[in-house]
């Protein structure tokens, strides 16, 4: 069900979050290790969004296939270097469409978001939670896909002037009730603040001073990294993490 990290802090390469750990992303694409009944590889596409130094508008680089099939992302990931990244891997729901714009992560403006899970009973479930979205955002949907409505849900609450965490912690109260079981692990960031949520699949933290990673499986063996308890929301800057009940 998909693998997605965050960073904020003093720019790196792209590839020492996608390449050069041990358990790097391009390594949890093919070899995850805690995906929680939910899949066993993440081949159906991927995505990198970063903010280039000085700007607060992200740019991406997406595709539909295995990261591990990229033969220019390496090298790209090692010549770009950032202070704020969200990236994804995606294994696709069975039934929902392998296309670039299904994979996270999805954008608008400052906005960075993924969703590692699946929404139960899709679509009907949750029929009457998309029915009061604006009509142009149903029409202009990224893709069929309970990822990209659960970004519309959580967009429609940033666009109000919600802030990112309350965004997060009011869509997974609606979609926990519409759709029991479900699995939303959500990532969202503009660069500044990630908030995220544990709900149904793994998250960890590695923070320092001035840094933190946010990661569905740790990128390193090193101790450091701390468990999201499950049910819980996240909130960090390069400098501060708090983590709390989700419907708190």
């Amino acid at each position: 069900m998909c693998r997605h990290l965050a960073y904020l802090g003093p720019p790196i390469p792209l590839s020492g979050l996608l390449f050069d750990p041990p358990h790097s992303l391009a390594r949890q694409s093919w070899a995850p290790q805690d995906m929680r009944g939910g899949g066993t590889i993440n081949a159906d596409g991927f995505g990198i969004g970063w903010f280039p130094p000085g700007s607060d508008v992200p740019l991406r680089y997406r595709r539909d296939r295995p990261l591990w099939t990229d033969a220019d992302l390496p090298a790209l990931a090692a010549a770009v270097s950032s202070g704020a990244v969200l990236a994804a891997v995606r294994s696709a729901t069975v039934g929902m469409p392998v296309v670039e714009t299904a994979a996270a992560p999805f954008a608008e403006g400052p906005w960075l978001f993924s969703h590692n899970g699946k929404v139960t009973g899709w679509p009907d479930s949750v029929a009457d939670l998309a029915a009061a979205l604006p009509v142009r955002d149903l029409l202009t949907l990224d893709a069929p896909t309970d990822s990209a409505l659960l970004w519309a849900l959580v967009r429609h609450r940033l666009r109000a002037g919600l802030d990112p965490a309350g965004a997060l912690a009011e869509v997974v109260a609606l979609m926990s009730a519409a759709a029991p079981g479900s699995r939303l692990n959500l990532l969202v960031t503009d660069g500044t603040t990630i908030a995220a949520t544990a709900c149904g699949h793994a998250l960890s933290v590695l923070a320092s001073s001035d840094s933190v990673l946010v990661a569905s499986e740790p990128l390193s063996p090193s101790d450091a990294w701390r468990p999201v308890p499950d049910g819980s929301l996240l909130v960090a800057t390069a400098s501060t993490v708090s983590v709390k009940g989700v419907a708190s």
